[in-house]
């Protein structure tokens, strides 16, 4: 069971409470600063590749459009992927490794040798052929029921599917293997000699004892996911125009770097949100897992 002690360990911990408020900050400044600001920072303007100034705090890009405001819907966009997608391989990896552990044997080598083929297979590969695949029998499905936001985002959400299928890998392995040291200890084998269904052991006995580990590694999942749809974006592969994420905005950014004249604040806004939110969530999850750490000192 979860530590009574963990949450006394977790809020003596400097790093995690400045971590827990600089992550609660950029989150609030992504979900209500877009809204909170003039409409015309939505459009383009007249000035292209303006200096950060009291009109626009952090500039404006190519189309002369208001780089806050872009850079805060772009990290909104980069979370939600990132939530999304560590939330599925949440979902896939914990069952499937809850099974795989449980079950043992032959049935377990089994799993097992199915995660090591699919570890083998190319990242980008596996996501461009699922968009390739899908994206316009999605947006055709989704036409045809009238749903517009999902014609504007099929190719986001494929991406988080992909990103989701992707990612469970690892939390699969390491859920089999605390269900191997749990499945051996005195109160499953009670729970199983009084004649319960597996499925109840699973999830009254075993998964409850989990929940630390799955907690710490989701608050990792979620950079990891972060960090694979900026890369695709940066590519090219991922967000669209006119939506921004923060890899579709350093891209940009990277461009308007050259030896005549450099934009500075192009790419250094959405490297230092991007940084903030990544370090963030790293030593929040590092904290969790010192906290939720049995052998954790007082």
């Amino acid at each position: 069971m979860t530590d009574p002690g963990a949450w006394q360990r977790l809020t003596r911990n400097p790093s995690a409470i400045v971590a827990a408020g600089v992550l609660a900050m950029v989150v609030l400044a992504s979900l209500i600063g877009p809204e909170l600001l003039p409409a015309s920072y939505r459009e383009p303007g007249p000035n292209q590749y303006a200096a950060p100034s009291l009109a626009h705090p952090f500039g404006t890009d190519l189309n002369g459009r208001d780089l806050l405001y872009r850079v805060l819907s772009g990290t909104r966009l980069s979370l939600l992927v990132g939530l999304c997608g560590a939330a599925i391989s949440l979902v896939i990896g914990t069952a499937y490794g809850l099974i795989s552990g449980y079950a043992g044997g032959r049935t377990d080598q089994v799993m097992m040798r199915g995660v090591d083929i699919l570890y083998s297979i190319p990242r980008l590969i596996f996501i461009l052929v699922l968009i390739n695949a899908f994206n316009s029998t999605l947006e055709q499905f989704a036409a045809e029921r009238g749903w517009v936001w999902l014609v504007d985002y099929s190719r986001i959400a494929i991406l988080i599917i992909s990103l989701g299928v992707i990612e469970w890998l690892t939390m699969a392995r390491i859920v089999r293997g605390q269900v191997l040291a749990i499945k051996s200890r005195t109160f499953v084998l009670a729970a199983q000699a009084l004649g319960q269904s597996h499925v109840r052991i699973l999830l009254r006995h075993i998964l409850p004892n989990l929940l630390g580990v799955i907690v710490v590694y989701l608050t990792l999942t979620i950079p990891a996911v972060i960090i694979d749809e900026s890369f695709l974006s940066f590519l090219g592969l991922g967000t669209q125009a006119p939506r921004a994420s923060l890899g579709s905005l350093l891209a940009d950014g990277a461009s308007a770097i050259n030896p005549v004249r450099s934009f500075w604040w192009m790419i250094v806004f959405p490297s230092a949100f991007m940084a903030l939110t990544l370090l963030s969530l790293n030593f929040l999850g590092d904290a969790l897992r010192d906290a939720l750490d049995p052998r954790a000192k007082s």
